[in-house]
């Protein structure tokens, strides 16, 4: 089954040439079944690559899935046009009114800043709110996974002594987890920040249980014990050269940059092992099948109302 997006968005023609199984609104409408409703809150700089990212993975799956994505109205991105977000962005303004069955919120490359400095913290933070109320799952990626667990528990972030760069091996905590079912003993995920959860924290909390680990990128999975919030503190979205492209990036900044670990078969040739996309694949095709289209309601108006009624 398809992802429906918008025909004119960029995404669109990249993912139909990979032979991802898109679909127009137009065409979706005149089908007689209920699409899952997935939003995406992209804080990421690069939005139109990271739409695509994200896209791809969504559109592997039987499950028709409408796409909505999101913004913040109190920070406005330099790295796309506004003709872009006025397009196909909607603010919570817009949609706090809705429900969703699923929502992604993307990392961003604020980890150094603290939280509340951030320019659009508040916003972020009713966004998460938000979310905990009208969305069946959500899945924090990177920074986000920072923001919501220092959020909703006072989880803490360390910096670390150098960036975390590369493609690491990672390890079933909970081999029974639905969340991992496919998955080889190890696999491997990219990551790129400067700063780790408070892990010690975050093995403290009684709401969150740790699914993956890595020996040198740490806790690498997670997700709150009601499966509503999931945790990734890696990027198994991004695609072959996203972290080349980052290397690049900082090196023609002059930034103190190491190659990507475990990353090239030739750096001198920019030749890429992608070891990490059925990971990517199975993780996301996974949380949309038992954790959203498993449980989510028919009845769309219904989302967040069993939660609600057990923390009542």
């Amino acid at each position: 089954m398809p992802i429906i997006i918008p025909k004119d968005i960029p995404a669109y023609a990249n993912l139909r040439s990979e032979k991802i199984f898109v679909m127009d609104s137009l065409r979706a409408g005149t089908q007689d079944i209920r699409p899952l409703e997935v939003a995406i809150v992209n804080l990421m700089p690069t939005k139109e690559v990271t739409e695509t990212q994200l896209m791809r993975l969504l559109g592997n799956t039987p499950l028709q899935v409408n796409i909505h994505l999101i913004g913040t109205a109190s920070y406005k991105s330099t790295h796309v046009s506004e003709a872009h977000m006025q397009k196909f962005y909607r603010t919570l303004s817009e949609v706090k009114k809705m429900k969703f069955d699923g929502m992604i919120v993307t990392g961003a490359p604020v980890e150094t800043i603290p939280f509340e400095d951030v320019k659009y913290w508040k916003e972020l933070v009713e966004i998460m709110d938000f979310a905990r109320e009208n969305v069946t799952s959500t899945i924090y990626i990177c920074w986000g996974a920072q923001a919501a667990m220092y959020h909703f528990w006072g989880i803490g972030k360390q910096l670390l002594d150098k960036k975390l760069f590369g493609v690491f091996a990672t390890h079933a905590m909970q081999e029974n987890d639905m969340l991992l079912k496919g998955m080889d003993d190890t696999f491997y995920i990219p990551h790129s920040r400067h700063t780790r959860v408070d892990e010690d924290a975050v093995r403290a909390c009684p709401d969150i249980k740790v699914l993956a680990f890595s020996p040198e990128a740490g806790i690498s999975i997670a997700k709150t014990h009601d499966n509503r919030m999931f945790f990734f503190t890696g990027h198994a979205e991004y695609d072959r050269f996203t972290l080349k492209k980052e290397y690049d990036r900082d090196r023609e900044k002059g930034l103190p940059i190491e190659p990507p670990k475990n990353y090239f078969v030739n750096e001198e040739l920019g030749i890429v092992d992608m070891k990490w996309r059925s990971t990517a694949n199975l993780l996301f095709y996974n949380w949309l099948n038992y954790y959203v289209y498993q449980v989510t309601p028919y009845a769309i108006s219904e989302v967040g109302e069993s939660a609600a009624e057990s923390r009542a």
